[in-house]
């Protein structure tokens, strides 16, 4: 690629370090110097930056993120208030140069070319932004680019890539950069990094430098695609073209829309319009243009951009991300200044100008992008010189409209029978219906949350297609009460494993309810692993009436060395069990 041709397709990037978490922080109004998680499964999806230093890791469960970090706070993930508390930085980012698409909350990229001209140089541009952003009380960082998966790698390390560099610039990343990115890459890329790492190819230069036939013909589609980031090769940039005019879809607003549940219900329906419209043109949608006429006359849109077609679901979700955002920007923005002298967060969502002011150690980001540790919002406090005016935000929105601006053929999505797409959870109950009536109707069964004290206890089966009514009800109290959080698996069989101390006798209770030795060891078979941390012994006094229970009946729980899994152990006949284990 030319030096010429590659600055006129230069792509820049806004990263907000750590969405997520800032987002949970700033609704929870949680001090900045509180570390901070987001779980999602409980797992691990994203944390502060004093989090981080404390040792907390994406992928870590909650148990194993506490137990690093005592004073953690916790906040489960929620799409809808990071798109929401997203909307005002994307705002400010448009009001300075126009073509924004958002890849997803926290996240993105606008062609660097206009705004490189207008400002003057890419440098200046990215100060400008940043100094934009940071004006609504957010941390961001800017990487510039020719490619654009080349330039959300750069944001991530605050970078400008000069013109003709990107493989250089990649060279020498780890080849787990390729799948950091969830929206610019598949849900397999994460295999496809292990793979790369168990063949010896550990850097994206050692991927990149094997030749394009070489991956096409031993690795999967989306391998290309990845192999394509890699190499810095031409990939589809920010588009300004007009969306396809017989594709769009419109819909009046009657009453006008004011209120967040009334716009979510607005969205799917205009969603289900849209594929339908798309589904009878066999085509499939990656970027989309959401637009809104209000009562006072103002044009809003939003582009939403999308490295998988687009389905109904994922339609509807960024259309009410979308309309949350401007329509709780309008409650924040609609309450003026001098009603509101504490600067107190009103709504659920934090608008440009918020009256807020960092703490120390919490400045805005340079002309470089680089950020400082904390969670990156503003927090409460007097209003700052260079607070932007009082603006009132927009009025109720009279007519909502969805643009396709890019579309692919529909080879690219799968459809089902009856037009829905990505419904693994249908055609997985089918396949289930179809081996039902191979093996007869109790072949087949599925878990219903129960009421119990154990984990086994805790799951009724329940043949497919039953009602599904549990053998005991779960909103009763319980006590005694295996605590939160379940195990992830539940072992009915209860396989033996020797618990040892150091001395490499065996460990088992006293009667007062103690090890009669400090764990130190598990046996499971022909594995064998050091215990590193444990929770009990506890005794259990239950079904004394039945006649059949062993003289002693115990649980505890232990950790492994490998630090990634915790076993419930249940002991019975002076022998121990798994009953149970936590991933």
């Amino acid at each position: 690629m030319s030096a010429a041709r590659s600055r006129a397709a230069r792509v820049l990037a806004l990263w907000c370090p750590d969405w997520p978490a800032v987002a949970a922080a700033a609704v929870d109004e949680v001090p900045p110097t509180r570390p901070v998680v987001v779980l999602h499964a409980n797992r691990v999806v994203a944390g502060t930056a004093t989090a981080r230093a404390e040792g907390v890791r994406r992928g870590l469960t909650r148990r194993e993120a506490q137990a690093r970090c005592p004073g953690l706070y916790v906040a489960q993930a929620d799409p809808d208030r990071d798109a929401r508390l997203f909307e005002p930085v994307v705002a400010a980012v448009a009001e300075i140069v126009p073509g924004v698409e958002v890849l997803r909350p926290g996240l993105l990229v606008l062609a660097a070319r206009g705004a490189a001209r207008f400002f003057g140089s890419e440098e200046a541009a990215a100060e400008r932004l940043v100094d934009a952003v940071a004006a609504t009380g957010v941390e961001c960082a800017i990487g510039i680019a020719d490619e654009l998966s080349t330039a959300v790698i750069a944001a991530r390390r605050a970078t400008i890539v000069p013109p003709g560099e990107g493989p250089r610039f990649l060279a020498p990343l780890p080849v787990a950069e390729l799948a950091v990115e969830p929206s610019l890459a598949a849900p397999e890329r994460a295999d496809l990094v292990d793979l790369l790492h168990r063949l010896g190819l550990r850097r994206i230069g050692d991927f990149a430098a094997l030749s394009p036939a070489e991956v096409g013909s031993r690795f999967g589609a989306d391998a290309i695609r990845a192999h394509r980031c890699a190499r810095a090769e031409p990939e589809r940039p920010p588009s300004a073209a007009p969306p396809a005019a017989d594709l769009a879809v419109e819909y009046p607003c009657d009453p006008p829309i004011d209120r967040i549940d009334a716009a979510a219900f607005a969205g799917r329906l205009l969603a289900t319009r849209l594929h339908e419209r798309l589904a009878g043109a066999s085509v499939a949608c990656t970027r989309l243009i959401v637009s809104a006429e209000t009562a006072a006359g103002e044009q809003l849109s939003r582009v939403w951009r999308c490295a998988e077609p687009l389905t109904p679901e994922g339609t509807a979700d960024r259309v009410r991300w979308q309309l949350d955002g401007w329509l709780t920007q309008r409650a924040l923005r609609g309450v003026p200044p001098e009603e509101d002298p504490g600067g107190a967060v009103h709504g659920r969502g934090i608008a440009p100008g918020d009256p807020r002011s960092f703490a120390p150690g919490q400045n805005p980001a340079g002309a470089t992008g680089e950020h400082h540790r904390g969670h990156g919002v503003r927090q409460r406090g007097a209003r700052s010189a260079g607070t932007p005016p009082y603006r009132p935000g927009p009025a109720p929105i009279t007519v909502l409209r969805l643009e396709p601006i890019e579309v692919v053929t529909t080879a690219a999505l799968q459809m089902g029978l009856w037009g829905e797409a990505g419904d693994n959870e249908e055609r997985a109950r089918r396949a289930l219906v179809r081996v039902q009536g191979l093996l007869g109707g109790t072949a087949v069964q599925v878990g219903v949350l129960s009421g119990g004290r154990g984990p086994a206890e805790r799951i009724t089966l329940i043949a497919l297609g039953d009602e599904p009514s549990p053998r005991s009800d779960p909103d009763l109290p319980w006590p005694g009460r295996l605590p939160e959080p379940a195990p992830a698996v539940v072992l009915v069989d209860h396989p033996g494993v020797r618990l040892e101390a150091a001395d490499s006798s065996p460990v088992w209770v006293t009667d007062r309810g103690d090890f009669t030795a400090v764990p130190a060891r598990l046996h499971w078979g022909r594995k064998h692993w050091s215990v590193t941390g444990w929770a009990g012994p506890w005794l259990l006094d239950e079904q004394w009436w039945g006649g059949t229970r062993p003289d002693c009946l115990v649980r505890a729980q232990v950790l492994l060395d490998d630090s990634v899994r915790t076993l419930l152990l249940l002991g019975y006949n002076r022998a121990w069990h798994v009953e149970g284990l936590y991933e």
